[in-house]
Parts: structure tokens; C-alpha cells; sequence
């Protein structure tokens, strides 16, 4: 015990004796600093990393939206300035058969081409998900139509559909199914039909390779467990592929309606609305009134008459995805 009590003594005489200016030990690493820089909070840098995006969404999409709120609330034309005058130009509208059967046009061909595009596309994702030999190449040259900018590929679909040039016109001609060239862009059918065609030839891509990451989430042991117990193609594609896919078709088909609902290059360059407003949409024909005929207000609330259907829609299915 004196030699315990010996010890403690001279540890403490020790301590009393060290120099009091000796450095203090080094941080063990990995332990926190008392002052970090700013960048490394998380709060910080979060907000750093969202500014970019977040500047972006006002400059380019809530500041014109905002913008064409007020303008819509105007009487207001080219070089002059408004007068207000409410919901002036929305009950105008109302009581336009132009506009209502820019609203027909609209809703026929955002379901029309969703629908085919829908079909479509998963019957390619379905292909492609499959093992050949060429099956990258094959992928890559599917996305093509998505690629190339829409007015280059419009202008090459306006020589396709041409009256007298016409490969689609040449190619039933020669196998005796007509025997005159149709007119695919000057009637309102067909006209119809061709902005149709040529929207689901673009959204394809878009909707196969969006699908075809789904369908590889799947594991292979699903398909088998459901083949021993008897299962065949469509009962397996029916109770495992659709179950298992429909969140990313849902959302995939959610954009493919808001991208289709306000159109505006493919139909512009194709037809011009035409013939006779028999293709116009909300976006070409609000187009045409705002900065062909100067009527900013009148062009800016038709629009807007585009937001409740879409408003709309994003709820119902991000309810129902919720509900999933």
C-alpha cells in the first residue's frame, strides 16, 4: 500500500512539473473539428446542390407562368399596353366553336396516340427484353426517332406524306390496294390521323426503353416458379409482368399525356393547325392568336385552358400511386 500511495504521489508532482505551453495532442481522425467550413454542413450544401434547379424553375417555368396568368387577365395586344378586363377573354372562349373544337382535337389526339404509344411500347420493351444476338444495336436504333430533333424528323415525315412524292402513296399504288394518291395532310381525317401517326412514331422510344428498365427488374425465378406451377405466357404476363410494371407504366404514361397534350412543334411544322383548325391544338392555336394575330391576353388565357385537364390528371394518378 506504501508503495501504491508512493506511485500516485509522484505522478501527481509529475503532472504539477510539466511545462504549462506543452502542444495539446493531436485530433483523432475521423473526429469533428470545432470550426468546419460552410460547404460542409449539410444544411448548407444541401441548398447549394438545389439552387441551380431551383433558379432554373423560376426564370423558365414560374415566371412565365405567372406571366401569362396576369396576361390572360388582359386586353392586350402587340407593342400597347393592357387594360384589364378579368375573365373577359375566358368566357370569349367559351362561347368560341373554334376553341371547343381545338379542345375535340386536343383530347382526341393525346388519347388516341397515348394509347398506341402505350401498346406499342410494350410490345417493344417485351422484344427487346429478350436475348438475340444484335439486341444492343437493336436498342440503340429504337431510340433513334426520340433522338433526332422533332422539326428535322416532321420535315422528313412532310415528304413521306406528300400528295405527289409520297412513299406511303407510291407504295400502295404499286401494290394495287389504291389507285390515286391520298391527300394525308390537305383532309381532315387523314390529317388527323398522320399528326397521330407521327406522334406515336416519336413517344415510342420513349415508352420502350422506360418499360423495358422495369421489366428487368423482374427476376427470372418469378417466371420460373410461375411456369412449374403451370402458368402459361399470358397468365404469367397478366399476374406478375402488368403487377410488377404498372408504377413505372403509370408515371410513364402520365409524361407521355403531358408531353402529347401540349404538342407544338410536330403539329406546327405538319400542318400548321390546318386544314380548316381540323388539327389545331392548345398550344399551336394559342400560338396563332398570341403572336400571329398579336392577341397576347386572348393567346395566354387559351393557354391556360390547358392546366385544369392536366392539373388534374398529375392528381388522380399520384393519388392512386399513393394508394399502390
Amino acid at each position: 500500500m506504501a508503495i501504491g500511495r508512493a506511485s500516485v504521489a509522484r505522478g501527481r508532482e509529475g503532472r504539477e512539473d510539466a511545462p504549462e505551453d506543452a502542444p495539446a495532442a493531436a485530433p483523432v481522425a475521423g473526429q469533428a473539428t470545432p470550426r468546419r467550413s460552410l460547404l460542409e454542413r449539410e444544411s448548407v450544401f444541401s441548398w447549394v446542390m438545389l439552387a441551380p434547379g431551383v433558379l432554373f424553375l423560376i426564370l423558365f417555368v414560374a415566371y412565365p407562368f405567372f406571366y401569362g396568368i396576369f396576361l390572360s387577365l388582359q386586353e392586350r395586344r402587340v407593342a400597347s399596353a393592357g387594360t384589364f378586363v378579368g375573365l373577359a377573354n375566358f368566357l370569349s372562349q367559351a362561347q368560341d366553336a373554334v376553341f371547343w373544337q381545338v379542345a375535340r382535337n386536343t383530347f382526341l389526339y393525346t388519347i388516341v396516340a397515348t394509347l398506341l404509344k402505350m401498346i406499342g411500347g410494350l410490345a417493344m420493351a417485351l422484344v427487346i427484353n429478350q436475348s438475340f444476338r444484335g439486341r444492343n444495336l437493336a436498342r440503340a436504333f429504337l431510340l433513334l426517332p426520340f433522338i433526332v430533333p422533332t422539326v428535322l424528323s416532321t420535315v422528313a415525315w412532310m415528304w413521306i406524306l406528300d400528295p405527289t412524292f409520297s412513299v406511303i402513296n407510291w407504295t400502295l399504288r404499286a401494290t394495287g390496294l389504291v389507285t390515286q394518291n391520298f391527300s394525308w395532310l390537305g383532309n381532315k381525317t387523314l390529317a388527323m390521323v398522320s399528326i397521330i401517326m407521327v406522334n406515336t412514331w416519336r413517344g415510342l422510344p420513349f415508352y420502350g426503353i422506360t418499360l423495358l428498365a422495369g421489366l428487368q427488374t423482374i427476376p427470372p425465378d418469378l417466371y420460373e416458379a410461375a411456369a412449374i406451377d403451370g402458368a402459361g405466357l399470358v397468365q404469367r404476363f397478366w399476374s406478375i409482368t402488368i403487377p410488377v410494371i404498372k408504377p413505372v407504366l403509370i408515371i410513364v404514361t402520365m409524361f407521355s399525356i403531358i408531353f402529347t397534350f401540349s404538342d407544338f412543334q410536330l403539329v406546327y411544322v405538319l400542318t400548321h393547325g390546318g386544314p380548316a383548325n381540323a388539327t389545331h391544338l392548345f398550344a399551336t392555336y394559342a400560338f396563332d392568336i398570341g403572336m400571329s394575330a398579336g392577341a397576347l391576353g386572348m393567346g395566354a388565357a387559351v393557354a391556360l385552358a390547358m392546366l385544369p385537364a392536366l392539373g388534374l390528371l398529375i392528381v388522380v394518378l399520384t393519388l392512386y400511386l399513393r394508394r399502390e
